[in-house]
């Protein structure tokens, strides 16, 4: 009997202890798994939120990679001109990621007021693809089209224009005009400006910088020969 009331007086305490720690270790254990939940939901819904705040971020910013990438092979062109002593414009003509036409301004060179950039790259198009309607094509051109060529551009039916530099004396896509995007025609051609204007509008400024230095030499050499 004393042995059992000995075992038994034990047997409490150590159910008592043992609960007294099991309670402590779960209460202690519940704090920092909830703290833990708190804490992973916190950064996740951090997460979640930077996650969503990039997402169109990155959108645009691939798509202006994209459309500069393909200005800059319109500048390419446009160098090309400026070579012969042309007026630097050039374009190139983009479907599905590749371009199928290329073109640069060769007006004086072949004596010829159609031998435009868009004009030649539309022609090239054309042939490319063995029809003349370019739908789901993309015109990359470094100036603003002139009335002649924003005509061309509806007549084939492009589907979008980006311009790098505009033209405030001539431009037809939003300067003294905007035949790309007239609701009156049966077709209208999407237009994104600005790409790359800086470089675009540069090579321009630099261009009939160089050309009034060579005029104002030849003036001067011409007085000093009489």
């Amino acid at each position: 009997m004393k042995q059992e009331k000995d075992a038994a007086v034990p047997a409490g305490a150590q159910e008592k202890d043992e609960a007294i720690p099991a309670g402590e270790r779960e209460k202690d254990a519940a704090v920092p798994a909830g703290a833990q939940e708190k804490d992973a939901a916190v950064p996740a819904g951090a997460r979640e939120k930077d996650a969503e705040i990039p997402a169109g971020a990155r959108e645009q910013s691939e798509d202006l990679c994209v459309h500069e990438k393909f200005m800059r092979e319109a500048l390419r062109q446009a160098k090309k001109a400026y070579a012969l002593e042309e007026t630097p414009i050039g374009c190139v003509i983009v479907q599905d990621g590749r371009i199928i036409a290329r073109g640069y301004n060769r007006r004086n060179t072949d004596k010829n007021t159609l031998a435009h950039a868009e004009l030649t790259a539309i022609r090239k198009a054309a042939k490319k693809l063995g029809d003349w309607r370019l739908e789901g094509c993309t015109m990359y051109v470094t100036l603003e089209p002139c009335q002649m060529c924003a005509g061309a551009m509806v007549q084939a039916r492009l589907t979008e224009a980006v311009i790098g530099s505009m033209n405030p004396k001539a431009g037809c896509a939003g300067s003294v005009l905007n035949i790309l995007e007239m609701p009156q025609f049966n077709h209208q051609v999407r237009v994104i400006r600005g790409v790359l204007k800086e470089e675009c509008g540069g090579l321009l400024s630099r261009f009939f910088r160089e050309l009034r230095e060579k005029k104002a030499g030849k003036i001067r050499m011409g007085q000093g020969e009489i």
